[in-house]
């Protein structure tokens, strides 16, 4: 079993961060803790690539079809898509056979303006 929790999106506007940058303020406990579901998500290398593939995909979202060449098997892609999508980095839709993903765009905001530096 897996101690991720799915957590509501980040309440943001698109491009405004969840949190001041980590060079101004601290984290506050709640969002601290909601980061680090994120970033634990984020933290293992096929999870990585996949949430990359499909930010980068033509249209901004990709068919698990176009997305599965990673080095391991299709059950363990589904495994870890279900993992981003549980962290709140990925939607996603079923359309016939296929499932489509799409990166949640508060979310890369959120993460790119805590990461950033002000001034």
């Amino acid at each position: 079993m897996s101690n991720l929790r799915e957590l509501p999106i980040l309440e943001t506007a698109a491009t405004a961060p969840c949190c001041a940058p980590l060079a101004r303020e601290p984290l506050t406990v709640p969002d601290a803790e909601r980061l680090a579901v994120m970033f634990k998500a984020l933290g293992d290398p096929v999870r990585l690539r996949l949430f990359s593939m499909v930010a980068s995909h033509e249209g901004g979202e990709a068919c698990v079809c176009d997305i599965q060449d990673v080095g391991v098997s299709q059950p363990t892609v589904s495994h870890h898509l279900k993992k981003l999508r549980e962290a709140g980095l990925v939607t996603s839709e079923r359309r016939g056979t296929w499932v489509f993903y799409k990166v949640v765009p508060e979310v890369t905001a959120s993460l790119a303006g805590l990461l950033g530096q002000e001034g």
